[in-house]
């Protein structure tokens, strides 16, 4: 398809098309199912669903979504927030409702006949409805594919028998997904697109009311509890160690939620943060660009602080039990962690991972990005490359992929 409208029951490629397992009446328009399960999954649906509104005027959405979903005119029969449970035991604690929630959420997609049900992220929950609703004949999209390019390939297949088509955020996933016969396309990073290819710092600290020309470090120890518990200690030692070394530096650290921010006015405490520490309120983009450094944990966020064109130093600690069974089984299959690093094929952020995230170790490196600005400088031109590798406007190459699905299902000739 192009980028018309060619999809519009009142098109002429529609009255071409042959009876699909669910057939358009001609009194309604198309009908896209979908289901986001957290804040992330919701602002990808919204996104999807204006560009899909541009293809379709008259078609309609329904399913599981959160306020940008609603905004952007699905009906949501479900709130995403009641899926969005973290941890172990949360999970359990839910889980008779969860169960119930899949069981009628995934009849009332089936009845409602759609043309296609898009899954967005939240791979626990969708997969197995996905996979369901196949099984009765209804086209079926994955959108944000698991990390299969670093923990156990062979799920790509498994995603196969539930996804007819998965949207990959990064251009490595694909060939992967081929490798195993699944019908998978590379669409872009939503955030590449958001984020301007050169950020501005100026305005950023402007907005956050910290001086124009002094050195700042944002610190960013992760967004749930469990990792700030695990890693701010060491985070903010190696703060206070590059604070002693750089005069006048500034340090950010923005919480992502009440609960976070709580967490880490104790860290604050422990580590007699002074009138040259800031802790916000959300803000992490704004806190990336305004800083000269940024000390993160592992994971979205470092893609994120690449885009923003920024130094990193990236750390992580999982509970010792876990690495090592994790190590012992051989289930993390990547050299690198970090997705700078992975995207670039080269270390182009230190990894402080385990037993190696220490405060001299993280200080040390944080130290170097302020000390070396020609390093800082080196990097730019890969971070550019990166940046525009990924900003394919996501949400129009989405739509695309979806409505190719839907005009395959109705067997277009």
């Amino acid at each position: 398809m192009g980028n018309g409208q060619a999809g519009s029951p009142s098109t002429p490629l529609a009255s071409s098309l042959t009876p699909s397992p669910f057939p358009i009446p001609a009194t309604r328009g198309i009908r896209i199912a979908l289901c986001a399960g957290e804040a992330s999954g919701d602002g990808l649906g919204a996104g999807l669903i204006a560009a899909l509104k541009a293809r379709f005027p008259n078609a309609e959405f329904a399913g599981i979504g959160g306020d940008a979903m609603r905004a952007a005119g699905c009906d949501t029969w479900f709130d995403a927030n009641e899926l969005a449970v973290m941890g172990l035991a949360e999970v359990l604690r839910h889980l008779p409702r969860l169960l119930g929630l899949r069981k009628a959420f995934r009849q009332r997609v089936l009845d409602w006949k759609p043309d296609v049900y898009v899954g967005i992220d939240a791979p626990d929950f969708n997969l197995g409805i996905e996979r369901w609703l196949k099984a009765r004949g209804v086209r079926t999209v994955h959108y944000v594919s698991p990390s299969v390019w670093a923990w156990r390939e062979k799920r790509a297949e498994k995603i196969g028998h539930s996804a007819d088509r998965v949207l990959c955020l990064f251009p490595m996933e694909p060939p992967i997904y081929a490798r195993h016969a699944v019908d998978a396309r590379f669409v872009g990073h939503p955030m590449a697109d958001e984020i301007p290819l050169q950020p501005d710092r100026a305005t950023a600290r402007m907005a956050l009311g910290l001086p124009a020309d002094a050195p700042i470090l944002a610190v960013l120890p992760g967004s749930r509890l469990g990792e700030i518990g695990r890693l701010a200690p060491a985070f903010f030692e190696a703060a206070r160690r590059v604070a002693a070394e750089i005069p006048g530096v500034q340090i950010v650290v923005p919480a992502a939620n009440a609960a976070c921010r709580q967490a880490l006015e104790t860290q604050f405490a422990a580590h007699g943060a002074g009138s040259a520490w800031h802790l916000l309120d959300g803000r992490a983009r704004d806190a990336m660009i305004a800083s000269d450094v940024v000390l993160l944990a592992s994971g979205t966020a470092t893609l994120e602080a690449m885009l923003c064109k920024r130094p990193m130093v990236v750390g992580y600690r999982i509970a010792p039990l876990t690495y090592r069974i994790v190590k012992g089984l051989g289930m993390l299959k990547v050299e690198r962690y970090a997705l700078p690093n992975v995207l670039a094929g080269e270390d182009i952020a230190p990894e402080l991972m385990q037993d190696d995230c220490t405060p001299e170790q993280l200080s040390a490196a944080i130290l170097r990005w302020f000390r070396e600005p020609a390093a800082v400088d080196a990097l730019q031109p890969t971070y550019l490359r990166l940046h525009e590798q990924l900003r394919k406007d996501a949400s129009a190459k989405a739509a695309e992929a979806v409505s190719d699905l839907i005009a395959s299902s109705v067997g277009a000739t």
